[in-house]
């Protein structure tokens, strides 16, 4: 099992219309192709201006066929081209983690 993080820092004041644009959009397209949300969040304190959200994969080989599939799909690339034509990304960081054996998800 791995989880991926992805952030991404918005312009300022940008995250309700992110949020708003990527419901309306984006969201049901990229569930359609990725198998696990953990979870979608925007920071309310610390680094402002945020939204976090989390993704569940049972291998990477998984997660490079599922990416690749939404990446093709021409509903994504429109909500893609949308988000971007708007302006909301000023930075993404992405991060790939193992759960330890511990953890509410399992590996």
């Amino acid at each position: 099992m791995y989880v991926e993080e992805r952030i991404y820092r918005l312009t300022i004041g940008a995250v309700a219309e992110y949020c708003r644009n990527y419901e309306e959009l984006g969201m049901k397209t990229q569930l359609k192709h990725l198998p696990h949300m953990v979870g979608y969040y925007f920071t309310e304190i610390g680094g402002l201006n945020c939204t976090v959200h989390l993704w569940a994969y049972d291998s990477l080989d998984q997660r490079e066929k599922c990416r690749a599939a939404m990446q093709a799909d021409p509903q994504w690339k429109e909500y893609l081209k949308a988000s971007g034509e708007a302006g909301y990304l000023v930075e993404q960081t992405t991060k790939l983690m193992i759960p330890a054996g511990f953890a509410p998800i399992k590996r």
